[in-house]
């Protein structure tokens, strides 16, 4: 460990979560004219951008991963069969655990908007909730700059297990389990760009346009698994993929942990 690194990034992530806090309690009680009129265009590029973005998140990228390849596994464990009908049979079991996948993200989403809609002040919540995405940010960039120091922001070495063991099962039972259970597990690891969404919904006008927003950004957040799903349905792609994840994993965390105290801030701005 640098003690170096570790004091410089200690205090400059100490100094950027204060001034969330600051900002998140001592800051208007609701919006601005100004920015309230910004507040539809903004919430619907960050949606778009984030939902996007959050799909290729190491954690949900690599447990799909390890998914696929123990379902490519199983499907050829059970009997030769054409590369097409073998292709066919995982992306149809594929999609099972990702749809699965997506109605866990979705319905822990509408849970907390509900929760937050109790709340008269709707904007409190909200502020609360972005300052604890700067503050999940945050830890992804130390997981980055420096790894050594603490915890790290990521899935349980148990979840690729699961993952795996679902898989080979392939039932349809088994792979619903598997995606709602993985689904839960991953969340504290990209819970951070999904905070910061739910934040940024908790102030909408209303809770209808809060849930198109929600829908939207789980659809976007599954399209890059959707995609993943079809590529590494072919085991060369599969390979291939695999390779990118590692070399490009940590990148990632990078840019995602980066976007996150960004938006944070930005809805603290806003909201």
């Amino acid at each position: 460990m640098r003690p170096g690194r570790v004091l410089a990034f200690s205090a400059a992530a100490a100094g950027l979560l204060g001034l969330a806090a600051l900002a998140g309690v001592v800051a208007p009680h609701a919006p601005s004219v100004a920015m309230a009129s910004r507040l539809p265009a903004l919430t619907l590029g960050t949606v778009l951008v984030a939902g996007l973005a959050d799909g290729f998140n190491p954690c949900a990228f690599t447990v799909l991963l390890l998914f696929i390849t123990a379902l490519l596994a199983a499907a050829q464990a059970r009997g030769p069969e054409s590369a097409v009908s073998l292709r066919g049979r995982v992306i149809g079991l594929g999609s099972i655990y990702i749809a699965s996948v997506f109605v866990t993200y979705l319905a822990l989403g509408v849970g907390l908007l509900w929760v937050v809609d109790l709340f008269t002040q709707r904007h409190l919540p909200a502020r609360l909730g972005a300052v604890l995405s700067v503050a999940l940010g945050l830890w992804m960039l130390k997981d980055y700059f420096v790894p050594e120091l603490g915890f790290r922001l990521e899935a349980p070495a148990a979840v690729g297990r699961w993952a795996r063991a679902s898989a080979r099962r392939m039932t349809v039972p088994a792979l619903v389990a598997g995606g709602v259970l993985i689904g839960l597990c991953t969340l504290p690891c990209s819970g951070a760009v999904y905070l910061a969404v739910l934040s940024l919904l908790a102030g909408q006008p209303s809770a209808l346009a809060g849930f198109g927003y929600l829908v939207l950004y789980n659809a976007l957040f599954v399209l890059p698994l959707v995609v993943i799903l079809f590529l590494a349905s072919a085991r060369p792609a599969l390979n291939r993929l695999a390779h990118w994840n590692l070399h490009h994993r940590e990148w990632m965390r990078l840019s995602i942990g980066s976007g996150v105290v960004l938006m944070g801030f930005v809805i603290l701005a806003t909201v």
